[in-house]
């Protein structure tokens, strides 16, 4: 599917640098995404998207720290504990809302 979204946007900025049709074409196009990103369904794919991801991430560090066991480094048991403790609010700029 990400690859499929690539193809696709590489085609509209394609398309935008490369058409002669001037601005009307350009409106056009830049309305289209706009309604494509404000669809609540695009809304929903993206937060169902992302709760998955972060499900499986959480399964991963799970993994990792029991097979690792005390061999991860200091850092990464204090991040793995503080966000648990915090939330899913990691501060990387993930957060849909």
């Amino acid at each position: 599917m990400r690859y499929r979204l690539t193809f696709v946007s590489g085609l509209a900025v394609g398309y935008v640098l490369g058409t002669r049709a001037g601005r009307e074409q350009y409106e056009r196009l830049r309305k289209a995404a706009h309604r494509v990103t404000q669809n609540p369904a695009v809304h929903d794919a993206a937060k169902n998207a992302l709760d998955a991801g972060r499900t499986a991430a959480a399964r991963a560090a799970d993994t990792v720290a029991g097979a690792a066991g005390d061999k991860l480094p200091d850092q990464i048991t204090e991040r793995v504990r503080y966000l648990r403790e915090h939330g899913s609010d990691d501060g990387w700029g993930s957060d849909t809302a």
